[in-house]
């Protein structure tokens, strides 16, 4: 099961000693916290035109050499923005990890975009879903460890998917989840292993002043291998027609739907027992009330 890690203590005042040590051409931008902020990375704007990220514990440190070696590939075969590296700092006494700069990226996160249209946003979302994975894999890393496993087969988190359903007990339907695990696992990708964001949430997705898609953020966990974990924001974001033009603009087959709520299932049944760090649990329960309604492929 997930169990919690030590956590640096960090803050704008961080930010701006290691951008005064490490990129003194930087010095003296104003340093402002980003809100919302995330679990696996805190994002500091510098200046006008610059971010600073930094990994908030050891096991999402991975992700910190890989963006910078995949974001310039995938940013020129992408019609999105996605984040641009612009230097990368080092530990030092202060922070013991290795941190990034990017390009700000201007935009409000999909979760609390006013008055945004689903329908639009999920044909948006689904069309870039589908160009990603017609990026050449080439040497892109293969799903494992660094991407938690994401792009893998979701039986990987089989024992987790058990362990809370015992501790749950007669708080879901413990049939019900079975099922949609059973039929999740049921199958694999037998296709040539492709690109995958790895963590596709309405807090990744930023949207423009015009509603639509302004850009993806966030591909620490990507990777390439099997699709199905992209396809969550099925059931954490959008639902009924939403839903429906998702899939059809995503364009994968059933048994990758399948897989799909096998992995929405995992992630709300964990957060609801409490294994795997603080959350909403409205939230999650809401999410696992979509995936069991949705347990027959749409």
């Amino acid at each position: 099961m997930h169990t919690e890690v030590p956590r640096p203590h960090i803050d704008a005042a961080l930010v701006e000693r290691l951008v005064a040590r490490q990129f003194p051409e930087w010095s003296g931008l104003p340093v402002r916290e980003v809100d919302p902020q995330g679990w696996d990375n805190r994002t500091y704007r510098l200046g006008s035109d610059l971010a600073v990220r930094l990994p908030s514990a050891a096991g999402y440190v991975a992700a910190v050499e890989k963006e910078q070696r995949v974001l310039p590939y995938l940013a020129s075969r992408l019609d999105v923005p996605v984040p641009e590296p612009m230097g990368l700092g080092v530990p030092d006494a202060d922070y013991p990890f290795p941190w990034s700069v990017r390009r700000w990226i201007d935009g409000t996160v999909a979760l609390r975009a006013v008055g945004l249209d689903r329908l639009i946003f999920a044909a948006d979302v689904g069309a870039v879903l589908r160009q990603l994975r017609a990026v050449p894999a080439g040497d892109g890393p293969v799903a494992g460890e660094h991407s938690f496993h994401r792009g893998a087969h979701p039986s990987y988190y089989a024992a987790e998917v058990v362990a809370a359903l015992d501790v749950l007990g007669d708080a879901v339907h413990r049939g019900a989840c079975e099922a949609v695990w059973g039929a999740a696992t049921a199958s694999a990708w037998h296709g040539p292993a492709v690109w995958f964001h790895g963590d596709v949430a309405p807090g990744n997705l930023l949207v423009g002043a015009d509603g639509r898609l302004a850009a993806v953020i966030d591909f620490g966990t990507c990777g390439v291998g099997d699709p199905a974990c992209d396809l969550v924001l099925a059931w954490t974001f959008l639902d009924g027609d939403a839903r429906r033009v998702f899939r059809d603009a995503v364009g994968l087959d059933g048994d990758t739907w399948a897989r799909a709520r096998g992995w929405a299932l995992w992630k709300a049944l964990i957060m609801l027992a409490g294994t795997a760090g603080p959350g909403d649990r409205r939230e999650h329960a809401a999410v696992l009330r979509a995936v069991l309604a949705d347990a027959v492929a749409p």
